[in-house]
């Protein structure tokens, strides 16, 4: 039973992993994400940045199972997603970030239009969106992330937030 209010917002964030919305988070779901960012993006699955992003999305997954998965098979269910945020990633963002880092350093570079590492804010939100946020969140999140005005949002800005949304209370 979720009973604080930081193991509630845990728990509502499980559900943006929850790609197919089957009630546990697998490998698939991490598939799915990279697939729909390179459907949304132009971008061809065989491409050195497809492929970067499979990778990236393997790695999140791997590093997410062994947090997580303490029955070891093979999904994450919302109560392991809440437990392994609560003992194994609440104090230590970090090792989250670390996790998740070569999803999203792939993510921005799908997302990078003119190829100089960074992502526009608008093409931020987009990823955010695909990715399961809602639109007004997404917008919001988008522009909160370009810490220094400059209309666009690269690696150093998204990997610790990201960081922080799901592992701090806010």
């Amino acid at each position: 039973m979720v009973s604080s209010e930081y193991e509630r917002r845990i728990a509502d964030r499980f559900a943006t992993f929850d790609q197919d919305g089957n009630g546990y988070i697998d490998r698939e779901d991490f598939n799915v994400a990279a697939k729909a960012l390179l459907t949304e993006f132009g971008t061809a699955a065989r491409s050195d940045k497809g492929q970067a992003l499979y990778v990236g999305a393997e790695a999140f997954w791997q590093g997410m199972a062994g947090i997580a998965d303490r029955d070891g098979d093979q999904r994450i269910t919302r109560d392991e997603f809440v437990n392994g945020a609560l003992k194994r990633l609440r104090d230590n963002p970090d090792r989250f970030a670390e996790i998740a880092r070569p999803f999203l350093h792939a993510a921005i570079a799908v997302a990078d239009q003119d190829g100089d590492g960074r992502a526009t804010v608008a093409d931020t939100a987009r990823v955010l969106r695909i990715l399961g946020v809602g639109e007004d969140i997404a917008q919001a999140a988008a522009a909160g992330l370009d810490t220094d005005g400059d209309g666009k949002v690269g690696e150093a800005e998204i990997v610790p937030a990201f960081a922080r949304y799901f592992t701090v209370p806010e």
